[in-house]
């Protein structure tokens, strides 16, 4: 598929032709400008004992679900308020009951890892996190877990990003790190062989992924991927010297269910602490989809012109089959709320 746009100094009869891929980046980019016209949406084709092995191997689960060709991989969903844009999201990939199931413990895992305010775009949305946990329940969850490993002071860090308390507004549990939560688990990655993991995260039916989109001074960009850093207790910092094989084994450790991306306010520059409000851009948007290395590509490309090539990652997780780069190539919705 391609389109045709003009630039302001091109003749009328010499058409510029630009590709699918840069229709979506231009979309995404875009953020409050309507993609379609009047909200109509556009369709785009296509630290215990180390455990015994059996234990180990059973750590490990596929959350996944099934693609339905009837449905989008994705969807991008622009200029409304985080729970509106999650509904949305949520009701163009087929609804939350296509991935939760009834009697599910489901954990969330939303980016708690800062001592930030939401204004200032280092944590995940709070609104965006309530909403996802009120979804999981219509569709039946047993219990709702919200958790992350923070890296400042997980009270603060929960209290502040206001995660805790709009979380708990909707009934989930809210569980802080504890140092006797954790199990040493093989995670059968090139560079995670054998990791202290969260416990929440080995035992949960399904996992929703709930990232926010940031700058981040090593890898150029932190987004899905990134995100599971926050499943791991030990030294974490040590993983940083190979940190794109070792989020490509996290990734294919941690099979999520869905991942949903905050891109409601985007940290542009001085990721991923971030701390000043210039740092920040307003997007209201929220991309989502079943195939994570896709969703990291484009928002990579689109928010900070970021290929493979600059993220290994991203390519290296392809070849391992996690999903694709060529977010291009796959059925995405997108849709505008205003």
């Amino acid at each position: 598929m391609v389109e045709e746009t003009r630039n302001a100094g091109t003749k009328p009869d010499q058409p510029t032709v630009i590709t699918r891929r840069e229709a979506m980046l231009q979309l995404l980019r875009a953020g409050g400008i309507a993609a379609a016209g009047g909200g109509v949406a556009v369709w785009l084709s296509e630290r215990s004992a180390r455990p015994v092995p059996v234990r180990a191997e059973q750590a490990r689960r596929d959350h996944r679900v099934s693609a339905n060709p009837q449905l989008p991989k994705m969807t991008v969903v622009q200029n409304g308020e985080p729970r509106a844009l999650v509904q949305r999201a949520l009701a163009d990939l087929g609804g939350m009951n296509r991935f939760i199931s009834r009697q599910d413990i489901v954990v969330i895992k939303p980016n708690i890892a800062w001592d930030r305010t939401p204004e200032q775009a280092a944590n995940t949305n709070p609104d965006l996190v309530a909403e996802v946990v009120r979804q999981c329940w219509q569709a039946g969850a047993k219990r709702v877990i919200v958790t992350d490993v923070s890296c400042n002071e997980p009270r603060r860090c929960f209290q502040r990003s206001g995660i805790q308390a709009a979380a708990r507004a909707e009934g989930a549990e809210v569980i802080l790190p504890d140092p006797e939560m954790f199990r040493e688990v093989e995670l059968g990655g090139v560079v995670l062989k054998t990791w202290p993991v969260f416990t929440p995260f080995l035992e949960a039916d399904k996992v929703l992924n709930l990232p926010i989109a940031k700058h981040h001074g090593l890898t150029g960009a932190t987004l899905s991927m990134k995100n599971w850093y926050g499943i791991l207790g030990g030294q974490r910092n040590r993983l940083h010297q190979q940190i794109h094989q070792s989020l490509v084994d996290l990734a294919g450790f941690m099979l999520p269910t869905l991942t949903i991306m905050d891109c409601y306010r985007i940290l542009l520059r001085n990721g991923p602490t971030g701390g000043n409000l210039e740092d920040v851009a307003l997007k209201k948007t929220v991309v989502a989809s079943i195939d994570p290395v896709a969703l990291d590509t484009y928002v990579a490309k689109a928010y900070w012109n970021l290929d493979p090539e600059h993220l290994p990652y991203l390519q290296m997780a392809a070849n391992r089959g996690l999903g694709t780069t060529s977010f291009e190539d796959i059925q995405v919705r997108f849709s505008q709320l205003a």
